[in-house]
């Protein structure tokens, strides 16, 4: 009997989920333990596989669910060539314990395992999804030195199923680790926590901060048998930096297990002193930072009205020196000059910390990186963070400005100096590049001065990595600053040893380590033409309302892809190429006496529907689509451009042609 793979595929799926129902594997597990408590002598703690499947066989146990585990094995394996979609269910889960993967024997692991949530109190009353029911999802993002994860997204739900294991290697060479294995002993020395990061993603495809969590892993050294389960609970962000949001069911476990675990003693004793030594260097560099304030009033009393920040909040509430939110960062091959690293900072979406309440006050919220990158968006401060680390990696001397805008709005934008004394300022939320050319107050009136061209109006203070300085000229205006940082009377300097105490990496256990940017997961082409398809869609629905017919000219079409990819070369080099040719090929595509027009238009999001609505209220846009006349033929062409974190830059072009008709 052969049956369809589709039907198939359901069939294995309900197996699959009978299995789970029973608890097969739970129950194999148990025996195991009891077993190996038993029977075993202590001395003989490494097992080999016989001695398992003889204590298995001894049990009956392998009679009664061989077939059944062969099934789901074979099900895995076709699953990694096929990878069928399950027809009934929202998420394809398998049995942990059936996950392979491959392990190198000479490295130590830990495994983590999220063994569903409960507690999210919010999502009380969500109502169970339908098979294939669009829903809001929440998805966990994981970074413990330089490797990120992502799990499966699950259905928002008071009790979130999530079942997902992450392996996380400890010992990598990459860090300098070198290639002996580690012992518990060095692995408590290792104070990097594991980072996690919860998203929800609503039926919009739009994204929100859940919750930040830094999970202390090293408790699993003094557990028995290398394994501990812990209870997360998560606050939220911002505002709500106090309330829980829920609870997460974690499993912690050695691999391979450890052959001397430590005790509890020596574990709470290493924690306990490296919170003290944090909150000492924390302290002093307190204590550093007020006289450091008091001497910045006494140089002029206007001072006290300046932007002048030492400490930001992070998304979890916690004060910390701003220069500890910037780092020299290497994109690695994902981005190759500076200027494609302010593009990509651009297409970064920007959205203000959410505030509850009126008053129209702006809540404060400088977000570590793993958050910001998750979220795919964020405040001016967070775009500015990241762009200034990505041009210290690029080799740049920049800065994070703070200062404000137009009608005395706050803003941080990003500053570069260049070696021959060249100022120039980079917009992080735009991409655009200023160049800095001070005027001089001293000037007679008749001379001549730079109009500047930038939206800045003051400048209170700049900082980076290692270096912090409080702008003490006379005026904070930005167009009369000059940018002598060498010149104490001009820029105030903080001491940089005290800066490093504690915003160097490892200074603090308090400091994140910054994240790998990851490449992106979009497929450009694939995703360009599934939007223009909807688009067409989209075009000719509309235009059947208006009683109109849609006849499309695939040749036209496929010429717009010339101006696409030149505004988007213009917007990351600033260079504007090929348009010549693009319009030399318009006019031969379109007969004499016959009318082109153009419209082209930029998103930073993949939502056909929304761009379509967005493309209606522009006028020029509504006269291409709605257009009326004789032999008229349309034109849509969409180009996206991924950029790392699967940032979209998307360009769109709507055209026609038609036959004038006086």
């Amino acid at each position: 009997m052969s049956l369809p793979p589709e039907k198939a595929s359901e069939l294995k799926q309900i197996i699959h989920q009978q299995l789970l129902k029973m608890d097969v594997h739970g129950r194999i597990r148990e025996v195991l333990a009891e077993t190996i408590r038993e029977e075993l002598a202590p001395e003989h703690q490494q097992l080999s596989t016989e001695d398992l499947i003889r204590a298995l066989r001894q049990r009956g146990i392998i009679d009664d669910v061989m077939k059944e585990l062969k099934f789901v094995t074979d099900m895995n394996e076709m699953g990694r060539t096929s990878a069928p979609k399950p027809s009934t269910h929202f998420v394809d889960r398998e049995p942990p314990v059936l996950k392979k993967t491959n392990i190198d024997p000479t490295r130590r692991y830990l495994y983590l395992q999220v063994l569903g949530g409960k507690a999210f109190l919010e999502h009380l009353q969500e109502p169970e999804p339908l098979p294939g029911q669009i829903c809001s999802t929440f998805t966990l993002c994981l970074h413990f030195r330089n490797q990120r994860f992502r799990s499966k997204p699950v259905p928002c739900a008071c009790e979130p199923d999530f079942q997902d294991g992450f392996l996380l290697e400890i010992h990598k060479d990459s860090l300098g680790d070198g290639s002996k294995m580690v012992d518990a002993t060095t692995m408590l020395s290792i104070c990097d926590p594991v980072h996690m990061v919860l998203i929800k993603t609503d039926t919009f495809g739009e994204t929100t901060l859940v919750a930040s969590y830094f999970l202390e892993w090293r408790s699993v050294l003094a557990a028995e048998n290398g394994i501990t389960n812990v209870a997360v609970e998560l606050l939220g962000v911002g505002t709500e930096s106090k309330v829980s949001v829920g609870v997460l069911n974690i499993r912690l476990e050695m691999y391979p297990p450890l052959n001397k675990t430590l005790s509890s003693e020596i574990t709470s004793t290493q924690f306990t002193l490296e919170r003290q030594k944090t909150a000492e260097k924390e302290r002093l560099f307190l204590v550093y930072a007020k006289q450091w304030w008091r001497e910045y009033l006494q140089i002029r009393p206007t001072h006290n009205t300046r932007l002048v920040k030492i400490f930001a909040q992070d998304e979890n509430g916690v004060n910390r020196p701003v220069c500890s939110y910037v780092r020299p960062l290497r994109a690695g091959r994902l981005l190759d000059t500076p200027r494609q690293a302010a593009r990509f900072l651009s297409v970064l979406g920007h959205e203000r910390a959410p505030v509850i309440g009126g008053g129209g006050g702006k809540q404060e919220q400088w977000c570590t990186l793993l958050a910001f990158l998750c979220r795919n968006k964020g405040d001016c401060e967070d775009h500015a963070n990241l762009l200034c680390s990505l041009l210290l990696g690029f080799g740049l001397e920049a800065f994070v400005c703070v200062g404000t805008k137009a009608k005395g709005v706050p803003h941080t934008w990003v500053m570069t100096c260049g070696s021959d004394g060249t100022i120039t300022f980079w917009e992080s939320l735009t991409g655009h590049r200023y160049i800095h050319r001070p005027i001089n107050p001293d000037d007679p009136p008749l001379a001549e001065q730079p109009k500047p061209l930038y939206p800045y109006r003051t400048i209170g203070c700049i900082f980076n990595h290692e270096k912090f300085f409080g702008n003490c000229q006379p005026s904070d205006a930005v167009e009369v600053c000059v940018f002598d940082l060498h010149d104490e009377s001009k820029w105030k300097p903080m001491s940089r040893e005290a800066i490093k105490s504690v915003c160097a990496p490892g200074a603090t256990s308090s400091v994140p380590p910054f994240p790998p940017l990851c490449a992106s997961t979009v497929d450009a082409a694939v995703t360009s033409n599934e939007m223009e398809v909807q688009l067409r869609i989209l075009v000719s629905e509309h235009r059947k309302d208006l009683g109109l017919s849609t006849v499309w000219d695939d040749q036209l079409s496929y010429l717009l892809s010339q101006a696409l990819a030149a505004y988007e070369l213009e917007r990351t080099t600033g260079v504007s190429a090929g348009n010549e040719e693009f319009q030399d090929a318009v006019r031969r595509a379109v007969p004499d006496g016959h009318t082109f027009k153009g419209f082209p238009i930029h998103f930073v999001h993949r939502n056909a529907r929304r761009v379509f609505a967005t493309c209606l209220r522009s006028p020029f846009c509504e006269e291409i689509i709605c257009c009326r006349g004789d032999q008229v033929r349309l034109a849509v062409r969409v180009r996206v451009f991924a950029y790392p974190e699967s940032a979209c830059a998307v360009w769109i072009m709507f055209a026609c042609k038609y036959r004038s008709v006086l």
